[in-house]
């Protein structure tokens, strides 16, 4: 492997579907460097202080000493988008390069690190009634206006995906010109900007797969339980994202005696095991194919990380 531009400073990158075993391999690659290292988490539910069990949040013993960055940073009552996210990663990498540590990005939210690489699409602020008008229709009626005003998004877009849907309808209705035209220019990406090291970590199904199932019995028995009984007695809105995280929705279900615990234990490992298929297919799919893809179940942090080690 060639070496990379040695006036841009290193990232490496370590993403993947849950339970893949990311957190586990940084660690390992910080503690093997012969410089000191910081990880920053690129998920989107450990960002959140309240699914400390729920989002398998690295514990203090896990983390084996070295800094961890983003990981409960946000509170549940506020949502973190791409962009507050990408936002604060950049100023956790800068630090680090400041400080001369080797940030390590970790984690299996696609949008947060093509949001952070590649930029963010420079959309003008939607005009208040066109979203209050388009978030009002029916999904089916916003589909078919869709498909009028901009054919080629309604042409990729599931019929019933309300969100979707809606933020496209309301894109080309308040600017005139459809989503794609704005996700063509985007902003503020760091990817040309630092000498990236990436390693997508893609091990056989099945065995990700039980590690699911595993994962989701250790979190019921680890305290899950009490974790959504507290986020319940918050009140927050059904719609926020930390309440729509895998495993609350289910195990709230429980709570409330929808269901039995073996009834939301089925239900929160098939809802991860859903999680991880789609991820899967994401991170095998979405980015450069030049990215080197681990496909086994133990990947070699030397190997895959060589031209890092060699600075």
């Amino acid at each position: 492997m060639s070496k990379g531009d040695v006036s841009k400073k290193p990232v490496a990158l370590i993403a993947g579907p849950t339970a893949s075993g990311k957190s586990d391999l940084a660690v390992e690659l910080a503690l093997a460097l012969d410089r000191p290292a910081v990880v920053i988490n690129a998920d989107s539910a450990q960002v959140y202080r309240d699914l400390r069990v729920l989002s398998a949040r690295p514990s203090e013993e896990e983390m084996r000493g070295i800094p961890h960055r983003l990981f409960g940073a946000w509170d549940g009552t506020e949502p973190c988008s791409a962009a507050d996210w990408a936002a604060r990663a950049k100023r956790e990498i800068e630090d680090a390069h400041l400080a001369g540590q080797v940030p390590i990005l970790v984690g299996g939210t696609g949008l947060y690190i093509r949001t952070l690489l590649d930029g963010i699409a420079p959309v003008p602020e939607i005009a208040p009634e066109v979203r209050a008008a388009t978030r009002a229709l029916p999904v089916a009626e916003a589909y078919a206006a869709l498909a009028i005003e901009d054919c080629e998004r309604a042409a990729v877009l599931k019929p019933a995906d309300t969100t979707r849907v809606a933020r496209a309808l309301e894109v080309v209705r308040s600017t005139g010109k459809p989503l794609a035209y704005w996700q063509q220019q985007r902003l503020g990406g760091i990817g040309d900007g630092i000498d990236l090291h990436p390693l997508l970590l893609l091990p056989p199904r099945e065995w990700l797969y039980e590690r699911c199932d595993r994962r989701f019995a250790l979190m019921l028995e680890r305290g899950a339980e009490e974790e959504v009984e507290a986020l319940l007695e918050r009140a927050l809105p059904a719609a926020s994202p930390v309440m729509r995280a895998i495993g609350v929705p289910e195990i709230a279900g429980m709570v409330r005696g929808e269901w039995s615990k073996d009834e939301a234990m089925a239900m929160g490992q098939q809802a991860t095991r859903n999680y991880a298929k789609r991820q899967y297919t994401w991170f095998r799919r979405q980015p450069p194919q030049d990215w080197p893809r681990c496909e086994t179940e133990k990947c070699s942090i030397e190997e895959y990380f060589e031209r890092l080690f060699a600075f």
